[in-house]
């Protein structure tokens, strides 16, 4: 196993960065909504699900094939932003049907996370028995859908002594850091950000200083599923297929980064990304692949265990300015 590992620890570095940085995206929406509402918002993986298929119908319609470099990220942009939409815009619709009633009769948190419950069952049926067929004219009702065949072709962009850095691994690695940076930005630069992170230190006061926390909540869900639907755009370089099922693993795999990292922190989600995807693609090295998902739930049981509040442990709310 020791060999194994030692053989096989630059490319599993590669690729644990690469997908990790695809978790770190999909956690960051668990972390700012859990940071504003404490709210885990358990249907954020199904507006991952949405955007994966809004990726994949927008790389059907441009038709790509064996696509590199520049054709190849603007392939990618094209479908990051169709999902960006289609996510952003679920996100904003399931604010204000699942959790705005609520909050606005000051429901229970208990309420509100059985609403998250109901709301992803419903997205991925709606999906399964609704959407799927008849967007993409298919019999297969909620089954597998692959994204066009080999609509980009992985090559080698550079080499550092036996590391071997692909185009593909370029792209999620970069593509996701530049929007934790834009997001880390507007967060901590602009005055909607400074709306999120006085609410999530205190509602109250928050509204007597004239924030509109409608707003923010608002703002915070089309956040959270913009950046889930450039990880959908991303997960198509890594994976060929998506189905109505797919964000069940991935979300609880993204939440465990959340929690890794310190939920309520954005820089969080990102060390916990980067952590969690390094640890499985090293965990599947030394035990074999079988036991990627094993590494990542056991480290969801040792974190909740030993340091509930991860690794960096700082919240949303006390962000610096």
């Amino acid at each position: 196993m020791l060999d194994s590992f030692i053989n096989q620890f630059w490319p599993s570095t590669i690729d644990g960065l690469s997908l990790g940085a695809i978790y770190a995206l999909l956690a960051l929406g668990y972390t700012m909504v859990y940071g504003v509402l404490r709210l885990i918002n358990f249907a954020h993986a199904d507006i991952f699900m949405a955007g994966t298929f809004a990726a994949l119908w927008s790389v059907q319609m441009l038709g790509v094939d064996d696509a590199t470099g520049i054709a190849l990220i603007g392939a990618v942009a094209v479908s990051a932003v169709a999902a960006a939409i289609v996510a952003g815009g679920g996100a904003l619709v399931l604010e204000r049907v699942a959790y705005r009633p609520l909050r606005k009769r000051g429901a229970s948190r208990l309420a509100a996370l059985i609403s998250a419950i109901g709301a992803s069952i419903f997205i991925q049926q709606l999906f399964a028995t609704e959407i799927v067929h008849r967007v993409f004219d298919t019999s297969r009702e909620g089954g597998k859908l692959p994204v066009t065949e080999q609509f980009r072709e992985i090559t080698t962009v550079f080499t550092l002594g036996p590391v071997r850095v692909t185009n593909v691994a370029l792209i999620i690695v970069v593509g996701a850091v530049l929007m934790m940076v834009a997001l880390d930005l507007f967060v901590n630069r602009t005055k909607l950000g400074r709306g999120i992170r006085s609410t999530a230190q205190d509602p109250q006061t928050a509204v007597l200083m004239g924030v509109n926390i409608d707003r923010v909540v608002s703002v915070t869900f089309v956040v959270g599923g913009v950046m889930a639907g450039v990880a959908a755009a991303l997960y198509f370089l890594r994976f060929e297929q998506t189905e109505y099922f797919v964000g069940f693993l991935l979300g609880i795999k993204a939440f465990t980064a959340a929690v890794l990292g310190g939920i309520g922190n954005i820089r969080g989600a990102l060390v916990g990304g980067f952590v969690l995807g390094l640890l499985e693609m090293y965990g599947s090295s030394i035990f074999g692949s079988e036991w990627r998902d094993v590494v990542a739930f056991t480290l969801l049981i040792l974190i909740l265990m030993f340091r509930p509040t991860g690794i960096l442990g700082e919240s949303l709310q006390r962000a610096r300015a």
